[in-house]
């Protein structure tokens, strides 16, 4: 087996130079799908690290702001091109350091981080002020100017198209930005920024390792950092929170979820077993802030809806993230592995609960070589239940069978989540009016599948506040507005 000592140490960027963590530390990064041999090293940055970084970005600023948007806009369609050229050796990271599946999750990420640089690249020209009459002798406008250092935090079940997403947004805008990538999947995430620094001017993007509680929290409350882009657990987002309030900078947080799917009786048919099977992210194992965890089923169509169901999700092969033939790779860690372990167990040991699908993993055979978790479906749940109420990020949905429509949208309300929710329903008015009377930042009617740069995208409650992917998250997040009034008498 490869030892710690023998794989490679991946540098971080600073100041467009590979940097090395100045106390000499380092963090193993492992391959969930092999229990974490390890597969290569990175920096294990401390506070001095995330110091030298933030320097970096601020002294990058003073002229990078000064760039004219339409030249930014120009860097990030280079960039889009050759992450679309390297986006087969970015897949192939992506798959190894979080255990998803190469065809079906991480190649289509590779990719989708290029498209989120074209969109921004597209967009920059759209970065202008407005002039509001005001009468005669006044000249009033309004500029939209960057903000200046942004600190990036992202996690690891995404981790190259939501580092792109904070690069893209952030550069593009007119700010410079340091990023910290997760700990458990920061290759992919530092091959994308010495990507982007072939082309962007030194200590415009900065990419720092290092554990959350060490490099994410010094990099939290630095004085030099005037704005927050958190995307990761609703616990953290409090902590990153707390840090802007108390230097009174704009935060973005895209946070967790529990997100219902709501199925009316009318749409009992594969079309609609095959998109609540996506919107639960299976082929993610379930690891998605987005993921359609609690399935409303009516009654009336409950047993013929999940035996297609059922039929859809065994047909998937688990197994080997690296295998073109993988529908579903495996949890990210230990730690995630036993927390998914103990909702599974929590949930099936309800008075009342159905086990339909899965369980408890298997205890011998090839499976047991990474951190694997089948496809796993409880049903006659309630939603107080915590595997109902908690988010589980692991691939376990939980049926809650329903026959009134003022009771389920209660149901579905009744969350401190808002993130995401999903409508199945043939009757296009009834499904938008539950549309609308859901309480979530993004409601999908008819459809599964994941955001698409332009959507304005971000939670409502406890998921989070500001958007992303789209030109008016870039605007209102990542600019701030200037008035300026001129006397014309």
């Amino acid at each position: 087996m490869t030892t710690q000592e023998e794989v490679q140490l991946v540098p971080m960027l600073v100041g467009g130079e590979p940097t090395l963590a100045k106390a000499g530390g380092t963090i193993s990064v492992g391959n969930p799908a092999r229990l974490n041999r390890p597969i290569a090293k990175v920096p294990r940055a401390l506070e001095d690290d995330v110091n030298t970084a933030v320097q970096a970005a601020y002294t990058a600023f003073q002229s990078w702001r000064r760039v004219q948007p339409r030249e930014r806009g120009r860097i990030m369609l280079r960039i889009a091109d050759a992450m679309e050229a390297a986006a087969e050796e970015i897949a192939v990271l992506i798959a190894t350091e979080t255990g998803n599946a190469l065809a079906p999750q991480s190649r289509p990420e590779a990719k989708g981080a290029a498209d989120v640089f074209r969109y921004f690249g597209g967009v920059a020209g759209e970065l202008k002020g407005e002039t509001v009459p005001l009468g005669e002798d006044l000249l009033v406008y309004n500029r939209r100017e960057p903000i200046g250092v942004v600190g990036g935090i992202i996690p690891w079940n995404s981790p190259v198209l939501l580092g792109a997403l904070k690069i893209a947004m952030s550069v593009t805008a007119g700010n410079t930005l340091v990023l910290k990538a997760a700990e458990d999947a920061p290759l992919g995430v530092l091959r994308m920024g010495n990507i982007c620094n072939d082309f962007l001017p030194p200590g415009v993007l900065n990419v720092l390792t290092g554990y959350g509680e060490e490099a994410g929290a010094a990099l939290a409350v630095h004085p030099l950092v005037r704005k927050l882009s958190f995307t990761g657990s609703t616990e953290v987002g409090k902590s990153i929170m707390h840090a802007a309030a108390d230097r009174i900078v704009p935060v973005s947080l895209e946070l967790g979820g529990k997100s219902p799917v709501v199925v009316y009786p009318d749409s009992d048919n594969d079309t609609v077993v095959q998109g609540v099977v996506a919107g639960m992210r299976f082929t993610r194992q379930g690891q998605s802030c987005t993921a359609g965890s609690r399935l409303f089923l009516h009654e009336s169509i409950h047993d013929s809806f999940l035996e297609k169901l059922v039929s859809k999700l065994q047909a998937l092969k688990v197994g080997d993230p690296l295998d073109e033939a993988t529908d579903m790779g495996s949890i990210i860690n230990q730690k995630q592995f036993d927390r998914v372990c103990q909702y599974i167990e929590d949930g099936i040991g309800q008075s009342g609960a159905e086990l339909v699908l899965g369980g408890m993993p298997p205890q011998n055979g090839p499976l047991t070589e990474g951190y694997y978790v089948t496809p796993t479906v409880i049903t006659r749940a309630n939603n107080d239940w915590r595997v109902a109420r908690e988010e589980i990020f692991g691939p376990v949905l939980v049926v809650v069978p329903w026959s009134d429509e003022e009771e389920v949208l209660r149901m579905a309300n009744d969350s401190h989540y808002g993130l995401a929710a999903y409508v199945w329903c043939q009757n296009i008015k009834q499904a938008l009016n539950a549309a609308h009377r859901i309480d979530s930042g993004w409601v999908q009617v008819n459809r599964g599948l994941g955001q698409i740069p332009g959507h304005s995208y971000g939670g409502f409650k406890m998921s989070g506040m500001g958007r992303e992917f789209s030109l008016e998250g870039m605007l209102d997040s990542f600019t701030q507005r200037k008035s300026v009034t001129v006397n014309l008498a």
